[in-house]
C-alpha cells in the first residue's frame, strides 16, 4: 500500500520491495532498454551494462566514500510485530539499500536473508524465511560490494528485522525523489519538497496457493525442516567488503564481463 498525501494506491500480490541502491541502478537500466531496446539483445550484454550502471553510479565505493543518501536520512522506517504498535527500526548509517522479501527469493533467484544461525535465532529472534509465517524479511545493503556477498555461498546482507508490516515515512529532507522497485519494475518517486508527508506501508493480506518443486527453497513453517546451512557471521563493517571482492564470482550464474575492469571503483 502506497499512501501519498490523501491518496491511497493499493498493490496485489508481489515477491519483494527494494528502494535506494538496487532501485536506482535498475530504474537507469529500465530506462537504458527503453531508449535503446536494440542493443539488449543478449544476456551477456545486459550483465555488462547493468555492471557499468552500478560502477558509473558509484555503487561500488565503500560506505564511507559514497556520498548517496543513506537509508536512514531518506526516511523513518517503523516495523510492527505480531500483537505490537508501531515501533522504530533503526536502520544503520551506512545502509544505502533496503529490501523487504515476501518470498526467499530476489533479483534472479538470489537469497538476502539466508538462514540465521541457532545464535542469531536465539539472540536477535530470527527465523528462517517461511512463506506462511505472516512475516516480512527486511535487509540491508550498504554498497555493491556488500550485495555480491550474496553470489558467495550462504552469504546475505544485513538482517535488520522481522515484521507483519513496515512503513516508511518520508518528510521534506536531503533528497528530492528516490528509488524504489516492485518486482523488477522500478520507478522514481517523488519526496516532500513542504511539510507534508509520503508514506509507503508495506502489510500482510492474505495468501494464495502456489505450486513449487520438492527441493524449491521456499519452506512452509509447518514443513519438514529445511537442510542446515551454517550461517556466515554478519559485521557491518567495510572490512567485509574486502572479503566480497576475494569472494566474488562464486556464483556460476554471474560473471564479470570481458573487457569491463572494475578495480579502480573500490
Amino acid at each position: 500500500m502506497l499512501q501519498e498525501g490523501s491518496d491511497t494506491f493499493r498493490g496485489g500480490f508481489w515477491n519483494y520491495f527494494s528502494m535506494g541502491m538496487d532501485a536506482q541502478v535498475s530504474y537507469a537500466f529500465h530506462t537504458e532498454c527503453k531508449l535503446n531496446p536494440e542493443k539488449f539483445k543478449n544476456q551477456q550484454v545486459n550483465q555488462s551494462t547493468y555492471a557499468k550502471l552500478v560502477s558509473t553510479q558509484g555503487w561500488f565505493l565503500p560506505s564511507h566514500l559514497n556520498h548517496a543518501a543513506s537509508i536512514s536520512q531518506l526516511c523513518k522506517v517503523k516495523i510492527m510485530k505480531k500483537d505490537t504498535g508501531w515501533q522504530d527500526l533503526e536502520i544503520p548509517k551506512s545502509i544505502r539499500s533496503i529490501v523487504c522479501l515476501n518470498l526467499p527469493s530476489f533479483s534472479g533467484g538470489l537469497n538476502p536473508w539466508g538462514t540465521p544461525n541457532s545464535h542469531k535465532r536465539r539472540n536477535r529472534d530470527l527465523t528462517p524465511p517461511f512463506v506462511d509465517d505472516g512475516l516480512l524479511e527486511i535487509v540491508g545493503f550498504r554498497n555493491a560490494w556488500h550485495g555480491l556477498v550474496l553470489l558467495a555461498p550462504n552469504g546475505h546482507g544485513t538482517r535488520l528485522a522481522q515484521a507483519h508490516r513496515v512503513k516508511f515515512e518520508f518528510h521534506k529532507g536531503s533528497a528530492k525523489e528516490t528509488y524504489m522497485r516492485v518486482d523488477g519494475e522500478p520507478w522514481k518517486q517523488p519526496l516532500p519538497e513542504n511539510d507534508e508527508t509520503v508514506v509507503v506501508e508495506i502489510s500482510h493480506l492474505r495468501q494464495v496457493k502456489m505450486l513449487a518443486t520438492h527441493d524449491c527453497r521456499a519452506r512452509s513453517a509447518l514443513g519438514p525442516p529445511s537442510p542446515v546451512v551454517l550461517d556466515v557471521d554478519e559485521k557491518d563493517s567495510d572490512k567485509e567488503d574486502e572479503e566480497v571482492r576475494k569472494k566474488f564470482g562464486a556464483a556460476d550464474t554471474f560473471k564479470i564481463p570481458e573487457g569491463l575492469d572494475i578495480s579502480h571503483f573500490s
